[in-house]
């Protein structure tokens, strides 16, 4: 390899970095625009999403059915919808929390062995769910 082409291949690297550099930082100026509210409540619909999916009530419920990681996500989600309540207006939170509801439902009903009344997923932060 000739000092000229060593030259343009370093030259192509360091721009590129560049283009990565600054996609990257438009990135964190965009995130700074958005509202603290938009924030929580997409994290906890994406919360939703993957917990439904771990569920079994996605596409494919046979492959997809994964209880003790769906603990876990509504675990979270009641976490974060919990917390985050306050600081959302109540129109956000009462659907979030209807959701959250229907998920640990669907996750007692998908139970082979059900846990007691008040120790299912998310309980701990929303109380019994029956």
């Amino acid at each position: 390899m000739t000092n000229q082409a060593t030259d343009d291949a370093a030259r192509e690297r360091e721009e590129r970095w560049a283009r990565q550099e600054e996609a990257a930082s438009s990135a964190t100026r965009d995130i700074a625009d958005v509202p603290a509210v938009e924030v929580i409540t997409t994290t906890a619909v994406h919360l939703m999403s993957a917990a439904a999916v771990k569920l079994g009530l996605a596409d494919d419920p046979e492959a997809q059915l994964d209880l003790d990681e769906a603990r876990k996500l509504i675990n979270a989600l009641a976490g974060l919808i919990t917390a985050g309540a306050p600081e959302i207006s109540d129109m956000h939170a009462r659907s979030l929390r209807d959701g959250l509801r229907s998920l640990q439902l669907a996750f007692r009903e998908a139970s082979v062995i059900p846990d007691p009344i008040g120790k299912g997923p998310g309980e701990k932060w929303t109380g019994p769910v029956n």
